[in-house]
Formats: structure tokens, C-alpha cells, sequence
């Protein structure tokens, strides 16, 4: 009897052991805007590696553009018990409402790559106003002078402003000059190509195809406006864009886009990983390796992490190739071999 009551209390401790381990696992809930854009899946990857090497669950949601579809997405990444947040937000404002519910249940979050103007959401991007520097500088240094467009993000991301407030401050002595004249200037509704290139399609349409360079703000829209103006047997003059989308590192090469600003997701998406792991451990935002406290355009003071951008041309592709980003063969499909350094 003895020996049966010595099982039984051993099994009541596994038990209770079992149970408590299962109330401790930390899950981390993912919520993106669009998963459908290439780089995503590779920021994904680089969140769900961090996450599994500090012990961590990972779970997820795609808005698919939708911020109503976004509110309700996190309310279930709440209800799944998640630990901790990352959230990709579709539009900037319509998201506080899911910020403030998880700072209700006591959940961090972490603001990816996107600003999420709101304190209890540590924020974790590159440095984005750099971002539009060096896209404006690349495109000046190939056109300094002449008829400029500019295809700007999505109007509901504060990333958009940052970018064009950044090729601005570089552009805009020569625009005061004269020597560049703006004759378009559009945001791109959720950062779709297909937006971009209807956009461009337009300022083609009405500028009678005089249009000498485009600074458009990331890979998805600058292969927007390169399809517009190979329609119209323009490819070639300058287009900037960013994110080191494998497509536009092959234009890069092909000549057909002028530049794209590296950010590699594989940092970012380790740096979220880490930082959702840390604050849900109970780490202060204010505790957070490399972070800072940053004022937004809105005069709020947050906390944050700047990743450091570097532009890729068709001189530099090597870079992205050495850094096992993309195949040298992704880079150099259809480029004639010995043209760019990086496709012999």
C-alpha cells in the first residue's frame, strides 16, 4: 500500500511539475501587416532562430493589409497566451488600441521596422531618415540635374515621411537651385508595387514621359515604377529603393534600378526575437542592449534601437553576395558576365 501511495504522490508531483512548465512557456506572437512581401519570410525566419534558441514559442497572424483584420489578429495572439508581442503595424495610428490592450494584460511590445507612436511599445527599426539620405545621394550622384519624381510609401507608415524627409535634406539645395525640378510626387498606398507602378504610370502620362530619375522609397515600389517605365522604353534612369529584395539586387546588376539600401532582416528579426524574449523575462525597455530614448515626430519620448543601413550598387553587390544575403546566381541572371564586378 505504501508503494502504491509513493506512486501516486510521485505522479501528483510530475504532475504539478508538468503543468507549471506548461504555464511558464514563453510564447511570442508575430503580428504582420503583409506577409505576402519577399522580405518578410526572411525576417520571420530570423525572429523564429532567436526565439528557439532562448527556449521561446513562436505563433502569428497576417493582417493582409487589413488594420481591422490587425486589432482583431493581436486580440487572438493575446488569447493564445502570448508572452510578448512583435507587431509589423499596417497603419500606425489604427494599432494603439492593440497596444494598449496588451499593456493592460501586462504583454510587451516591440514596434518592428514600423513606428508605433505609443510608449509602451519599444520600437526597433534602422535608421530610417538615413535610409532616404543614402537612396537620394545614389540617385544624385547618377543625375545631378533634371526633371525628379518621387514615389513615397505607404501615407499611413511614418516611415514614409522619415525616408522622403531624408532624400530631402539631400536634395534640396539642388531642388532650391533649380537644378533639380519635382514634377511628381505620390505615396503608394500599403507600399504595393502595383500601386507604385499605377502611380508612375500617371506622372509618365502627365509629364508627356519627361522624367530624368526616381526616388522611390523601397524595392516593392522602385519595381513598380521600373515596370511603368520599361512599358514605355524608359528602363535605365535612375530609381533608388531599399531592403536588398532579391529581384531588385538582380535590376541592380541589370542596370534598371539604381540602388538598394541593404537592411538586413536577419538582424532586425534577431534583434526583435531578443528584445520580445528580454522584456518578457521582465527587462525594462530602458534595460535594452544598444537601445536609447528617442523623441518622435509626435514629441514622445520612446525607447529604441537604430540598426545602421548600407546602400548596395551595382559596384557593391559582392557585399550582400558575400554576406550569403542572396546566390550569386539570383544576383546575376541575365547579366552579362563581366559587366559588374560581382557577375564574372
Amino acid at each position: 500500500m505504501k508503494a502504491v501511495l509513493k506512486l501516486v504522490a510521485a505522479a501528483v508531483v510530475a504532475l504539478g511539475w508538468l503543468t507549471t512548465a506548461q504555464a511558464e512557456e514563453l510564447i511570442v506572437g508575430v503580428s504582420w501587416s503583409n506577409f505576402q512581401e519577399e522580405r518578410w519570410k526572411t525576417d520571420e525566419a530570423a525572429i523564429k532562430a532567436a526565439l528557439e534558441a532562448a527556449g521561446a514559442t513562436y505563433i502569428s497572424a497576417d493582417a493582409q493589409s487589413s488594420s481591422a483584420k490587425q486589432l482583431s489578429d493581436v486580440e487572438s495572439l493575446i488569447a493564445r497566451n502570448a508572452k510578448a508581442l512583435i507587431i509589423l503595424a499596417q497603419d500606425a495610428d489604427a494599432i494603439t488600441p492593440a497596444v494598449v490592450a496588451a499593456a493592460n494584460e501586462g504583454i510587451p511590445v516591440v514596434g518592428y521596422d514600423r513606428l508605433i507612436e505609443h510608449p509602451d511599445a519599444f520600437y526597433l527599426t534602422f535608421d530610417n531618415v538615413e535610409v532616404g539620405r543614402l537612396q537620394a545621394r545614389a540617385v544624385l550622384a547618377t543625375q545631378p540635374k533634371g526633371r525628379y519624381v518621387f514615389i513615397k510609401g505607404s501615407p499611413t507608415d511614418p516611415n514614409a515621411d522619415f525616408l522622403h524627409g531624408g532624400q530631402l535634406e539631400v536634395l534640396k539645395s539642388a531642388i532650391d537651385s533649380g537644378d533639380i525640378k519635382v514634377v511628381g510626387e505620390q505615396y503608394t498606398d500599403g507600399w504595393l508595387p502595383a500601386n507604385a507602378q499605377r502611380n508612375m504610370e500617371q506622372i509618365l502620362t502627365a509629364n508627356d514621359n519627361k522624367v530624368d530619375a526616381v526616388v522611390a522609397s523601397n524595392d516593392g515600389t522602385a519595381g513598380g515604377v521600373v515596370a511603368a517605365l520599361t512599358a514605355q522604353g524608359m528602363e535605365g534612369i535612375p530609381v533608388s529603393g531599399q531592403d536588398g529584395d532579391h529581384a531588385a539586387l538582380n535590376r541592380v546588376a541589370l542596370g534598371t534600378q539604381t540602388v538598394s539600401v541593404w537592411k538586413d532582416a536577419r538582424d532586425l528579426g534577431r534583434a526583435a526575437g531578443e528584445i520580445a524574449v528580454a522584456l518578457a523575462k521582465g527587462t525594462r525597455m530602458s534595460e535594452v542592449e544598444g537601445g536609447e530614448l528617442w523623441t518622435s515626430p509626435g514629441g514622445k519620448a520612446l525607447h529604441s534601437r537604430f540598426l545602421e543601413p548600407v546602400p548596395i550598387t551595382r559596384d557593391s553587390l559582392k557585399v550582400v553576395i558575400d554576406a550569403g544575403w542572396v546566390p550569386q546566381e539570383v544576383v546575376c541572371k541575365g547579366v552579362v558576365a563581366g559587366s559588374v564586378p560581382a557577375c564574372k
